[in-house]
């Protein structure tokens, strides 16, 4: 998960009134001020004959991935990532997310603002990974991971962060796209919607730049960087379907244990033959290295699901980002049953099934 939407949230509840003071939210508030009074205006920077080479090449980049967010993508045009801030880390915050030992459901935290949300936030990696044994220890299957990006969903004016400068220019110009959807729309309790739309705006987003750009082998390989990422996903939503319904099972809890590992044990294999398909592209060996269990599978997979449904729609709608936002924008305002009945009716097939979060 690239992203914190939580802390920043927290954040917006105390400044308008009606929130705990409890240390999680103290800690909310500390880091988010810490981050805006850091702000520095990226077109006073370039002024600068001082500037580092290597950050005014990204910060000029920045502003022409967000220049176009706006007037080629009809993303806001505000004051987000027009800043930026030197955090000097790897990640700016850590979510915690959490599941039943036999659930594919992770467990949700609810917030004013955000709504219920499927992980927790912190800007100390220490406090994620007490909460984190705190809830190994209660029983749950656990993660802890970094975010690069942090988003006030257009509260205040978020800043570019050093973090996620990192890596290529199309994941910069992803993670604005991306944040910027945020802000756009939406939907206060469904990470699902959520991220699927999101994730959306940011693919087909990166696809119109090029395409502007006239960088037609990119494109290509952006095509095929996404095909991968589509398939690693629905191995991740098999193994998820295929522990859902061992779960559901009538057998003991040992052997729910021993089924679990076989699962894990068969993605990993599957994966070994999907990197054959691939000539060997190793992007998701780091998933694999690591111990595999329910809360991986659940950041990793479920706000996945819903992303065909979104190229779907924005097909339907003749490939205009204003008809799709508007019809996204209809959509939100049904009910979950509503919603994703319209968006399986999209992809003319039965979608994998949504995720009932235990708090």
């Amino acid at each position: 998960m690239a992203l914190n939407k939580i802390l920043p949230a927290l954040a917006v509840t105390v400044f308008i009134g009606g929130c705990s003071t409890g240390a999680y939210y103290s800690q909310a508030v500390s880091g988010h001020l810490k981050l805006m009074n850091a702000r520095q205006d990226v077109a006073t920077l370039l002024e600068s004959p001082d500037l580092d080479a290597t950050l005014r090449e990204k910060l000029e980049l920045s502003k022409e991935i967000r220049a176009f967010a706006s007037a080629e993508l009809g993303l806001p045009d505000n004051g987000s990532y027009k800043s930026f801030v030197k955090t000097g880390r790897d990640f700016v915050t850590w979510n915690v997310i959490a599941a039943g030992e036999f659930s594919v459901d992770a467990k949700t935290w609810c917030f004013p603002v955000a709504g219920c949300v499927s992980y927790k936030g912190y800007f100390d990696k220490e406090a994620a990974e007490k909460q984190a044994a705190e809830l190994t220890a209660d029983g749950y299957d656990t993660v802890v991971t970094g975010a690069t990006a942090y988003s006030t969903l257009g509260w205040f004016d978020d800043p570019l962060l050093d973090t996620m400068l990192t890596g290529h220019e199309l994941r910069l110009a992803g993670l604005i796209f991306h944040e910027l959807a945020h802000q756009k729309l939406y939907l206060k309790g469904d990470s699902d919607f959520n991220e699927a739309y999101a994730t959306f705006v940011e693919q087909q987003g990166v696809r119109t730049w090029l395409t502007a750009s006239d960088r037609q082998y990119q494109l290509q390989a952006y095509g095929e960087f996404l095909q991968r990422r589509e398939q690693f996903a629905e191995l991740l939503l098999n193994a998820r379907e295929k522990l859902q319904a061992l779960y559901d099972s009538e057998i003991s809890d040992d052997e729910k244990r021993q089924g679990k590992q076989a699962v894990f044990a068969e993605m990993r294999a599957d994966y070994q033959i999907m990197k054959d398909q691939w000539q060997g592209y190793a992007g998701y060996d780091r998933w694999f290295e690591q111990e595999i269990n329910n809360a991986r599978l659940v950041a990793a997979a479920t706000y996945r699901r819903l992303v065909p449904a979104f190229a779907a729609l924005f097909n339907e709608q003749g490939g205009e980002f204003p008809a799709f936002y508007r019809r996204a924008a209809e959509l939100s305002t049904m009910n979950k049953t509503e919603r994703e009945t319209v968006l399986a009716g999209l992809v003319g097939s039965e979608m994998p099934a949504a995720s009932v979060s235990a708090r």
